[in-house]
């Protein structure tokens, strides 16, 4: 069997390990001329992807990229500092390799394009795909250069736009705008005190949610949400970076302190926002022979915490499917079969958390931070979300129609 997978972010170069893993040849297609380095900020791996990744042999690639963190303790502050909270993901009682990370996403997408090459994938830059064909026998991928490929499988690792997911469905659902705009980076800057070893801090603002923590080596590592009316891209980048860094400082001056400091201190370069969209309930992830993994299938919302847990998850259980079961189209249902029900419940729990960043009413954030209280207590004493970061993929064990 020979796999075409569309995409060499998270999930493109991770299906293409399982499936060498597998023993199924495949061709990962790109449609950037290099694995990505410097795109985006950070981003964090719980021990249920982390744990995908040992098991493909990739996981010390990832733990020695440069500015990658432990981070498996999270504080809740209201917009004055003062503590709401504290949750454990019980990362800290595995073993040090398990307990989650924060990495850098250029960082993180090189590593694993480079640990792919030296596990035998293949992966072609500057391919960008247009539409494909699904013969019944095979798949015919198109490129915009005007070349083509085939195999017997093609999958759309392509993102949260993703164009396999068109080719599947012209009337698929669109993304779920979240009601909130996205901004992050970090900075070298030492003018706030460090957070706690291996803690990060989620501040529940007034205007806005501010997350951040203090790596090893000092640098500071930060991101907001706030709510803001849908913007497109042409239209973020118009009003310029310069220009957003001075609205988010102003959004923030009134909250603690050390929130505007660390935005003053950060390169302007970051401050171009992004807009937050989720993807669920699509009807279609498969068709013929043709499937779907990571956010081109289901966007969860970044509130989870699972975005790049749930690609890389998708990865192995793809790869699983496909090298148990011979007929293609047969072996992409039973990935859907097992994947949708975990994906769906993530995705509800991560918008429910959403909610509570969007809040800028005095009333409703006075009573948010009253009621989280309650909540952060309750959950750490009953260790929280522990079915999202528990779940274990056995690569060994067989899959069934």
């Amino acid at each position: 069997m020979r796999v075409i997978i569309i995409g060499s972010g998270i999930g493109g170069p991770i299906a293409a390990v399982a499936l060498r893993k597998a023993g199924i040849e495949s061709v990962v297609y790109e449609a950037h001329d290099g694995p990505g380095v410097g795109i985006g900020a950070f981003l964090g791996l719980a021990p249920n992807g982390l744990s995908v990744l040992d098991t493909l042999g990739l996981l010390d690639a990832v733990r020695a990229t440069p500015g990658a963190h432990v981070s498996h303790l999270t504080e809740f502050l209201d917009s004055a500092g003062r503590r709401l909270g504290q949750l454990s993901d019980g990362s800290d009682q595995l073993e040090p390799r398990l307990r989650s990370l924060g990495v850098r996403r250029g960082e993180l997408q090189a590593a694993l394009a480079e640990a792919a090459r030296a596990h035998g994938a293949h992966i072609e830059y500057g391919k960008r795909f247009v539409d494909c064909d699904d013969t019944g026998s095979a798949v015919i991928a198109r490129f915009a250069d005007g070349s083509t490929a085939e195999a017997d499988v093609l999958i759309g690792a392509d993102g949260l736009h993703s164009r396999v997911r068109a080719a599947i469905d012209p009337a698929a659902p669109t993304p779920r705008y979240s009601g909130m705009l996205g901004v992050g980076g970090w900075t070298s800057s030492r003018s706030v005190e460090p957070t706690p070893p291996s803690t990060g801090r989620m501040v529940f603002g007034r205007r806005g949610f501010f997350l951040y923590q203090s790596a090893p080596d000092g640098d500071v590592y930060w991101g907001v949400n706030f709510p803001h009316p849908e913007l497109d891209r042409a239209a973020i980048a118009e009003r310029g970076a310069a220009t957003w860094k001075r609205e988010l400082l102003d959004r923030y001056a009134d909250d603690m302190p050390d929130l505007a400091r660390i935005l003053a201190d950060s390169d302007t370069d970051w401050f171009l926002p992004f807009g937050l969209y989720d993807l669920a309930d699509l009807p279609h992830w498969t068709r013929g022979r043709i499937g779907l993994i990571g956010d081109a299938a289901h966007a969860v919302p970044n509130s989870s915490g699972q975005g790049a847990s749930m690609a890389i998850e998708d990865g192995i259980v793809l790869a699983k499917c496909l090298r148990d079961i011979p007929n293609p189209e047969e072996a992409l249902r039973a990935f859907v079969a097992s994947r949708r029900g975990r994906v769906d419940r993530i995705i509800t729990e991560g918008r429910r958390r959403g909610k509570l960043k969007t809040l800028t009413n005095p009333v409703a954030v006075t009573l948010r931070d009253m009621a989280m209280r309650a909540v952060l207590w309750r959950l750490a004493k009953n260790s929280g979300h522990s079915w999202i970061f528990d779940h274990r993929v056995d690569f060994d064990a067989p899959v069934r129609t």
